[in-house]
């Protein structure tokens, strides 16, 4: 195969600046040179753009990474082009479901560089899915809603399996003061910005619901309370980081969280829920920003971390 030259590099430059088409070139799960358009599409064209990252970057975890990789090895091991909906995370932690068509550069050597086609079709997959979709999710933030929050905890509760299931609640402070000063559709960008920071730091197996108003429900499975205590110390931190912003303005939030471990006498979600709500109250008395364990009356969540972590 003659070596490219300077002409085809040339090419291939202008290809990749003025084809509408999200594509990349994709060497040892990391992107190696990616047109305008792939960048534009994870949000990535202002902070340098995916070259030389790792495909990890843009898979919600690097479990979902790593299945995907293996889906692709399969796929051309067996001389087959990989075409799926994969779950997909932008800069803002923002997820979408992108449809990945991608194929070997060369079929002889399916292990070297590839190439990734995306689409965005979260539109299309929800109108695919819309009369559960709609009976299931928040239409604003477009996470869970509280029915589906509420199925779900009460299939642990009553099957009483045997991996450990925790659950956080997610109050924001002092929310009146975010549609104070950013208005009301400021209020609602800030609910669905929130919303995407708490998914961005969850795994694609549990579950983030708006429970009502500036309120999350997190279930976290397979999570005993200590790992718990350790998720919801970086959503304080996730959430109190960037300021929210509507146009000019913008201001910081902070969230009380309260966390539980589904091993106690709670039988009905309602139970749940209060005892999550009665720990958010203590974590807003201590003045926000922190997280309290239901329960647990007066024991931060270090201390609460530590006694888990000696009782295990």
């Amino acid at each position: 195969m003659p070596l490219p030259t300077p002409e085809d590099a040339a090419r291939l430059q202008a290809l990749m600046q003025a084809c509408p088409t999200a594509f990349a070139f994709v060497r040892e799960a990391r992107f190696e040179s990616v047109a305008e358009p792939f960048d534009r599409l994870f949000d990535k064209g202002e902070s340098g753009g995916l070259a030389g990252q790792a495909t990890s970057s843009v898979n919600v975890s690097e479990a979902a990474d790593g299945a995907l990789r293996q889906a692709l090895d399969a796929a051309f091991a067996g001389g087959l082009p990989y075409d799926g909906e994969v779950e997909l995370l932008r800069r803002d932690g923002s997820r979408f479901w992108g449809r990945l068509r991608a194929s070997p550069v060369r079929w002889d050597d399916p292990a070297g560089a590839a190439l990734w086609f995306i689409d965005d079709v979260t539109k299309a997959r929800q109108h695919r899915l819309q009369p559960h979709w709609q009976s299931t999710h928040d239409p604003l933030t477009e996470l869970a809603n509280r029915r589906e929050f509420d199925r779900r905890l009460a299939d642990h509760l009553n099957q009483r399996r045997r991996q450990p299931v925790s659950v956080l609640m997610v109050d924001i402070d002092h929310f009146a003061a975010v549609n104070a000063k950013l208005g009301d559709d400021g209020g609602d960008r800030a609910l669905w910005t929130l919303g995407a920071r708490i998914l961005s730091k969850v795994r694609t197996t549990d579950l983030v619901a708006r429970l009502h108003a500036d309120c999350y429900g997190v279930l976290l499975l397979d999570c005993e309370l200590h790992y718990a205590l350790l998720v919801a110390e970086k959503l304080c931190d996730e959430i109190a980081r960037d300021r929210l912003r509507s146009g000019v303005k913008s201001l910081r939030v902070t969230a009380s969280i309260g966390a539980i471990q589904l091993d106690g006498p709670e039988r009905e979600p309602q139970a749940v829920i209060d005892a999550c709500a009665e720990a958010v109250a203590q974590a807003k008395a201590a003045g926000g920003n922190t997280v309290r364990v239901a329960g647990w009356e007066g024991i931060d969540a270090a201390a609460a971390q530590q006694m888990t972590a000696v009782d295990a």
